[in-house]
């Protein structure tokens, strides 16, 4: 399967060491098999950095039994507390090589929030959550996974 993921940089040999904590499944290496995603988040790492292109990394993706790998699929139930545990620092993302699951993008981070602070119940959560185009993401949370699984093939430039 081919996979994609959007930075300032080109990624040749990724790695979990320069990933932000508190992301919706913990510190890990996030691609999407969403070409579009993937741009989107490179521009704005692009502007974000002051840079006026970002690069998007393709990987040739190779599923291996051998690793956990949690899928919440379409599982919002479950999905959404684990990405506000997340989001909190928590470590239970720990527990897994791969994560799999949608993304908490600009709208859904918004139903997020909601939920986390309890102005919204679970229920009326997912039944916002479902409203929303949602994007997918896959979180390398391993060293060894990413190592075993990924091998990168091409990348290309999207002008921000």
């Amino acid at each position: 399967m081919i996979i994609y993921h959007g930075s300032d940089i080109m990624v040749a040999k990724p790695d979990i060491l320069h990933s932000a904590k508190r992301l919706d499944f913990g510190a890990g290496f996030y691609v999407t098999t969403v070409s579009t995603q993937a741009e989107r988040w490179a521009k704005r790492k692009a502007r974000l950095r002051g840079k006026d292109s970002g690069i998007v990394t393709m990987f040739e993706m190779t599923e291996n039994p051998g690793f956990m790998v949690k899928d919440f699929a379409d599982d919002l139930d479950s999905w959404i507390d684990f990405v506000c545990k997340c989001r909190d620092g928590a470590d239970i993302y720990k527990a897994f090589d791969v994560i799999k699951g949608k993304v908490a993008n600009d709208k859904v981070f918004r139903v997020v929030d909601m939920y986390k602070r309890g102005l919204w119940d679970k229920e009326r959560a997912i039944r916002e959550i479902r409203v929303y185009e949602t994007y997918d993401q896959i979180a390398f949370i391993s060293q060894k996974a990413i190592d075993a699984m990924l091998r990168q093939t091409s990348c290309y430039e999207v002008i921000v």
